[in-house]
């Protein structure tokens, strides 16, 4: 699974901020990690220096093998808050995803368009 990490100009994306943010993602949806082949997550400050309540934004988007990609958000008070977050949202839509797919595997992937009957 490889995770790319990207940050807006009001977020410090050093190293080890990126580090982090990874190692919570990849700790969060560890058990998919044969499903997922690319995530990239989008950080952002929505109020930049202005600050404000749950103004930190987490944005990531999984692209699952054989599937659309999918995509879920997060805004928290803080940026690890924000992270955990929506991994957390992500781990459950993959879940379910998944469940379904298993579950019938004659029915099309939901993302899918399958056209009109």
């Amino acid at each position: 699974m490889h995770i790319q990490i990207n940050t807006d100009s009001n977020v410090e994306g050093h190293e080890k901020f990126s580090n982090h943010a990874k190692s919570i993602v990849e700790g969060v949806l560890k058990h998919f990690n044969d499903h997922i082949t690319r995530i990239e997550v989008h950080i952002s400050d929505v109020n930049s220096d202005k600050g404000g309540i749950n103004d930190k934004r987490c944005l990531i988007e999984a692209r699952l093998q054989g599937q659309q990609p999918i995509a879920v958000t997060e805004q928290a008070e803080n940026l690890e808050q924000a992270i955990r977050g929506a991994a957390e949202k992500l781990k459950n839509m993959i879940g379910s995803n998944l469940g379904r797919r298993d579950n019938y595997p004659s029915a099309p992937a939901p993302s899918q368009d399958v056209g009109e009957v």
